[in-house]
């Protein structure tokens, strides 16, 4: 079986962790320091503060830009609960806008249209490992006083105009075991705001300025050392890492493009796309493809199968078309970067014949 994703976890990973619990310090201590301190330059970011995981990061973000509760955050249907969820958490409202059909991201010109007097925030969401157009987020952020808060959990070293997601607001990142580098579970938040970034630190750890007195309402969201470990191992492999996935992302275009009833994922012009998935458009057969790419052994996800305003946690009344659409023709192959030339061959070659047969 050809996987979806498979993580690469090797010696160094394991030495990291051996070195953490030999050296008797599982929290709070310096893996998570230097953790933080190369993780900054990535995201174009003078703070980068490490949590336990992206939906985490995520709920961190909004709470320190001042989101709260009967506050509406504009975010896009089509996405991770996840995003919903931290809104919710934070006692605010998520308000779904459309995305776009060629970049599978926020629809800014769709996003005018939801805004309210209670609107506080934009969140864009970096799919599939390529940036929103953030010049015309920055712009509607700008016009209309809002946060960005940039959704970078799939895109380490994904860029939009030679600028790194995470530049443009506060940014969060998972760092989840099947993205473009894992801690296991963890997340990263970054900003270039001082007091977003001391807010954030006070959040993250019960309000404490110092032991045991606590200046403001906190929570426990912090990184352990072991996972701090190993994302420093595996932060050094990222630009290799996103070079092999955009290798294969190229393979795929060369011996994809053309068959009929597949719309192949397209790099923006402009944007520099880290490939976390490669995710094609099937049109009328998705369900069937996949189950023949399944039935041969190769692993093909759908991300995701319902939108999150048809969500019956999130469910509206509000008609996203474009994210309709794209729930129901995804479908993700595999792109990872340990995937052979062999493997990845033989992915392109079932996948034109799953599709010949169910034509």
């Amino acid at each position: 079986m050809i996987p979806i994703s498979r993580p690469i976890l090797g010696p160094q990973e394991e030495e990291a962790v051996i070195r953490v619990l030999r050296s008797g310090r599982l929290a709070a201590g310096p893996e998570v320091e230097a953790f933080e301190y190369a993780f900054a330059p990535v995201a174009g970011a003078a703070h980068a503060l490490a949590c336990t995981n992206g939906t985490a990061a995520l709920q961190l973000a909004l709470l320190a830009n001042g989101v709260g509760p009967g506050d509406d955050v504009i975010i896009p249907g089509f996405t991770f609960a996840a995003t919903a969820n931290a809104v919710i958490a934070c006692g605010a409202n998520p308000v779904f806008c459309d995305v776009g059909l060629d970049d599978f991201c926020i629809d800014v010109a769709d996003a005018e249209k939801r805004l309210t007097r209670s609107t506080k925030a934009v969140m864009p969401v970096h799919l599939y490992g390529q940036t929103a157009n953030m010049q015309d987020v920055g712009i509607f952020a700008r016009l209309h006083d809002l946060a960005i808060i940039e959704d970078a959990c799939q895109a380490h070293g994904a860029s939009f105009d030679g600028l790194p997601a995470g530049s443009f607001g506060t940014a969060t990142f998972s760092l989840y075991a099947t993205k473009n580098i894992t801690t296991g579970e963890g997340g990263m938040v970054t900003t270039n705001d001082d007091a977003v970034a001391e807010r954030i630190r006070l959040l993250r750890d019960h309000g404490m300025t110092q032991r045991y007195v606590h200046t403001s309402f906190g929570l426990n969201m912090k990184m352990t050392e072991i996972a701090a470990a190993i994302g420093l191992v595996q932060l050094g492999h990222l630009e290799e890492w996103n070079s092999r996935r955009r290798e294969n992302a190229a393979f795929y275009a060369a011996e994809l493009r053309g068959i009929p009833g597949l719309t192949l994922p397209d790099e923006q012009p402009g944007r520099a796309h880290v490939w976390h998935q490669y995710t094609l458009r099937v049109d009328g057969r998705r369900d069937d493809v996949r189950a023949k790419l399944l039935e041969a052994g190769v692993g093909a996800e759908v991300y995701y199968p319902t939108p999150v305003h048809r969500q019956p946690a999130f469910a509206t009344d509000v008609t996203l078309p474009n994210s309709e659409r794209l729930a129901s023709e995804v479908l993700s192959i595999p792109v990872y970067p340990g995937l052979s030339d062999g493997e990845r061959a033989t992915v392109a070659k079932t996948l034109a014949d799953a599709m010949m047969e169910t034509a």
